[in-house]
């Protein structure tokens, strides 16, 4: 409950009792195995909304753009500034120390901005996709599946490459170690396949997460050789990567 309740806070702008945080001072890098559950909890209120919209036959367009505002609320656009910072780091910085220079800048560039045009442009297209084809149960469970296998993606590429910078805020928490890699992929493809089972046939399933492993992949090896390691942006970054890619992958192969 402690780990749940810490990856809870660390993820979204939920408020979390102080008590959580008392007598437990392990670092956050320990207890990354729950940020798969944590994104269950952050994606099911917008979830829940998705599946209402779909029951009352609402234009779903206008559904996929409310519950992306309500997602992006539950998090305080945590990970869309991961994304543009990050953007704007790879895009524009020329050598490793310029791109670690853009991404710690609060301002925000042309790549970031473009990064987050397509961000919110292709999810909101995907979702209303999906609604169109999916159940009111349907579409709650390919949000949540989204929401916790992608956070579970994001302790692959925090664990699989040293910090990028020292005093980051992802360095400050802690390196996870392999188990903590392996337990957060473990559970949140677990609890993604129980969720989507239902909805979408294995195929389509074994394409979308193949897909998933292979852009986390490509993107752990981006980041290493630009600025040769993770820093707080990227892991931010890899969690809309990956949400983005799956909630694609089902929208174009379902």
């Amino acid at each position: 409950m402690t780990d749940m309740m810490r990856s809870l806070s660390f993820l979204s702008r939920i408020p979390v009792n102080d008590i959580f945080f008392e007598d437990d001072q392990r670092p956050l890098g320990q207890m990354v195995r729950a940020f798969p559950v944590a994104g269950v909890l952050i994606a099911l209120p917008p979830a829940c909304l998705a599946a209402v919209f779909v029951w009352v036959e609402a234009d779903p367009l206008l559904l996929a753009a409310i519950v992306l505002a309500a997602a992006t609320m539950m998090t305080g656009a945590l990970h869309e500034d991961g994304l543009a910072d990050t953007a704007d780091g790879l895009g524009g910085g020329s050598t490793r120390e310029r791109a670690l220079d853009i991404m710690k800048d609060s301002r925000i560039g042309t790549y970031g901005a473009i990064a987050l045009v397509l961000s919110f442009l292709i999810r909101t297209t995907a979702i209303a996709s999906l609604a169109r084809d999916l159940s009111p149960f349907g579409i709650a469970a390919c949000l949540v599946a989204t929401a916790c296998f992608s956070r579970g993606l994001m302790v692959w590429h925090w664990q699989a490459l040293p910090a990028a910078r020292d005093g980051g805020v992802a360095a400050m928490a802690g390196q996870p170690g392999e188990r903590d890699r392996q337990g957060a992929i473990v559970y949140g493809l677990a609890i993604a396949i129980l969720l989507c089972l239902p909805f979408f046939s294995p195929l389509i399933l074994v394409t979308a997460f193949a897909a998933l492993f292979g852009v986390t992949h490509l993107f752990n090896r981006l980041c290493l050789r630009r600025i040769e390691g993770h820093s707080g942006d990227t892991i931010g970054a890899t969690q809309q990567i990956t949400e983005i890619v799956m909630l694609a992958a089902l929208a174009l192969i379902a």
